[in-house]
C-alpha cells in the first residue's frame, strides 16, 4: 500500500494491529484470526461490541493503543514479540525525529500499511482511487495471510456486484447527499469528505454538498446544511459511544436503527430539510466504509437509497449473505443498516 518492499521470513503468527478493525479484514480469509493477532489498538473503531467480542473470546489480545498514535508505546510492541506490526499513515505517522516503523524495522520487526488515508495529507497518486485500495490491500493481505486465491475470489465477488451497481446508476443525475461521518445528537455537521466516504458515494450516483473540500471530513455549519439542502441524508451508527449516535450495525435490531434515525432528525434545523420531510433519511453501520471489503454494501444501499427505479433489483441483503456463507466462518448478522422508508 505504501510502495515499500518487506520482507516475510514465514507466514506471520504473532501480528500487532495499530488498527484493530483490520481484523474484520482478516476474518474474510483467515478462519481464525485472533489466534494470530497478539495485540492491537484502537480497538472501538471496530465499533461493534459484538465482533469485537467475537474476535476477543478466543483469547485476549493484549491493547497496545488507544485511538492515537501518542497511545502507543513501542516498548509495549516490541514486549509481544510480533513478527508483523500492521500500520497506517494516521496511527504511525511519518516525518519527525522518533519515527516507530524506523524504530521498529531496527529492532528487526517487519511493519507494512494497510491504508494511507489522511485528512491532512494531500491525496497521493491513485489509480482507481478507493476501488484500487481495495483491491490492493486485499491481495496484501492474500500475501501475508498465505492466502491468496481466496483473495482473488473476493475481489471478484466485490467487482461483479460494483459493475452491477455501476450499470445501473449509469446516465443518472448525481444526487446531492449529505454523508454524516460522525452523527451525534449534540453535535453537528460532521460530513463525509471527497476521498473514501465521498468516492464511495460517488459510485453509488451521488455527490458531497458543494461547500466540502477535505479529503476525509469536514466541519460544516448548520446554517450552510439549512441554506445548501441535500436531496439524501444518510447517516452512521455504531456500537461505540452508544446512546448519542444511532446503534446500527451487528447487535441491535432494525427498530433500534430507525429510533436513532428519527432521534437524529429532531436536532436543531433538520426538521425543515426536504430530505427530512419526505423521509429520505437513512443510516449505515461505519464498519460499511471502514471496512473496505465491506464498501461494496455501501455502494449498493446509497445506489437503491439515492436512485430507488434505477436500482430497484440491486440487492444488498443477498451480497451480506453471500459474503457470511462464502468467506466468513462466524457470519456478521444484520442488519447493518437502517431507514425512515422501511
Amino acid at each position: 500500500m505504501a510502495g515499500r518492499t518487506v520482507q516475510l521470513k514465514d507466514t506471520p503468527k504473532r501480528i500487532i494491529l495499530l488498527e484493530a478493525r483490520d481484523i474484520v479484514t482478516m476474518s474474510l480469509l483467515h478462519p481464525d484470526p485472533a489466534s494470530i493477532v497478539v495485540g492491537w489498538a484502537a480497538a472501538d473503531r471496530i465499533d461493534s461490541d459484538l465482533l469485537r467480542g467475537q474476535f476477543e473470546q478466543h483469547g485476549r489480545i493484549a491493547v497496545v493503543g488507544k485511538q492515537t498514535p501518542d497511545t502507543v508505546s513501542f516498548e509495549g510492541l516490541v514486549s509481544l514479540s510480533p513478527d508483523l506490526v500492521v500500520a497506517n499513515l494516521y496511527m504511525a505517522p511519518q516525518g519527525g525525529k522518533d519515527i516507530l516503523v524506523e524504530r521498529l524495522e531496527a529492532a528487526g520487526i517487519p511493519v507494512i500499511f494497510s491504508d494511507l488515508s489522511s485528512n491532512a495529507s494531500p491525496d497521493p497518486a491513485r489509480a482507481e482511487g478507493v476501488v484500487g485500495d481495495f483491491r490492493e490491500a486485499t491481495r496484501m493481505w492474500g500475501e501475508v495471510l498465505g492466502a491468496g486465491d481466496k483473495a482473488a475470489e473476493y475481489i471478484a465477488f466485490f467487482e461483479a456486484r460494483l459493475k452491477r451497481v455501476k450499470s445501473c446508476v449509469a446516465g443518472a443525475a448525481p444526487v446531492t447527499t449529505y454523508l454524516e461521518v460522525q452523527s451525534t445528537l449534540d453535535d453537528c455537521c460532521w460530513a463525509a469528505g471527497t476521498r473514501v466516504w465521498g468516492e464511495l458515494l460517488e459510485l453509488a450516483g451521488g455527490r458531497t454538498l458543494p461547500g466540502v473540500t477535505a479529503p476525509w471530513y469536514q466541519k460544516l455549519q448548520l446554517e450552510y446544511l439549512v441554506s445548501t439542502p441535500p436531496d439524501v441524508y444518510i447517516a452512521s451508527g455504531g456500537g461505540w459511544s452508544v446512546g448519542g449516535r444511532p446503534q446500527i450495525g451487528p447487535g441491535f435490531s432494525a427498530a433500534q436503527g430507525r429510533e436513532g434515525l428519527k432521534r437524529l432528525t429532531e436536532r436543531t434545523g433538520f426538521g425543515g430539510l426536504p430530505c427530512v420531510r419526505d423521509g429520505r433519511v437513512h443510516g449505515i453501520w461505519t464498519g460499511l466504509i471502514a471496512v473496505p471489503a465491506f464498501n461494496i454494501l455501501f455502494v449498493e444501499l446509497a445506489a437503491k437509497w439515492l436512485h430507488p427505479q434505477q436500482c430497484e433489483a440491486i440487492d444488498p441483503t443477498d451480497t451480506l449473505a453471500g459474503i457470511n456463507e462464502r468467506f466468513l466462518r462466524i457470519p456478521v448478522p444484520g442488519p447493518l443498516w437502517a431507514s425512515l422508508q422501511d
